[in-house]
């Protein structure tokens, strides 16, 4: 596994779901200072620098991290199990969203609908290309489609992440077809 992967996924793992890992010290919204990831680094025998770091931020595929303007924070933009409240703001969706998943899990989906499960929101994007290649992750993908505005128009409120992930609660079943 190359150096920055290795960073990606364990900034993702402190920053998302165990931060008393690294002995990290998360705020309410979900950021942490990067002097003390650094400090955490170095614990663990990593020569990770803060170059290292805003490169990681800068260049994740899926844009999972964000640092605050000063550079002194960072935190993930989504995806915590860990209790967070990043502030993304309320939003009205498209008419349609999508949500990547597998075979083994459709019919639980189609009998519950979408839920967040271990995290605070279920995660839908705008393109069938991103469904696609999230469900991709676990098997041969299956890709649903979302009624997101009627849902939205029922009271459901969305809110879309700073790296364009749409979010909600819940998707009940009524709002789902698969493609």
């Amino acid at each position: 596994m190359s150096g920055d992967r290795h960073l990606s996924k364990l900034l993702s793992f402190w920053l998302r779901h165990k931060p008393e890992a690294g002995k990290l010290s998360v705020d309410p919204t979900g950021w942490v200072e990067v002097e003390d990831v650094l400090a955490a680094l170095a614990a663990q025998g990593s020569a990770a620098g803060r170059g290292d770091i805003e490169r990681v931020v800068a260049q994740s595929d899926k844009n999972r991290f964000e640092q605050s303007p000063d550079g002194r924070l960072i935190r993930a933009r989504q995806g915590h199990s860990i209790p967070v409240d990043l502030d993304w703001p309320v939003a009205e969706p498209p008419e349609f969203l999508f949500h990547g998943t597998v075979d083994r899990f459709l019919d639980a989906i189609m009998a519950e609908g979408l839920r967040p499960m271990g995290r605070h929101h279920v995660h839908l994007s705008v393109d069938l290309a991103t469904a696609n290649a999230v469900g991709s992750r676990r098997g041969r993908p299956v890709v649903l489609q979302v009624a997101a505005a009627r849902l939205f128009a029922s009271g459901q409120a969305f809110r879309l992440s700073g790296n364009g992930v749409w979010l909600t609660e819940h998707v009940p079943p009524g709002y789902l077809a698969r493609l």
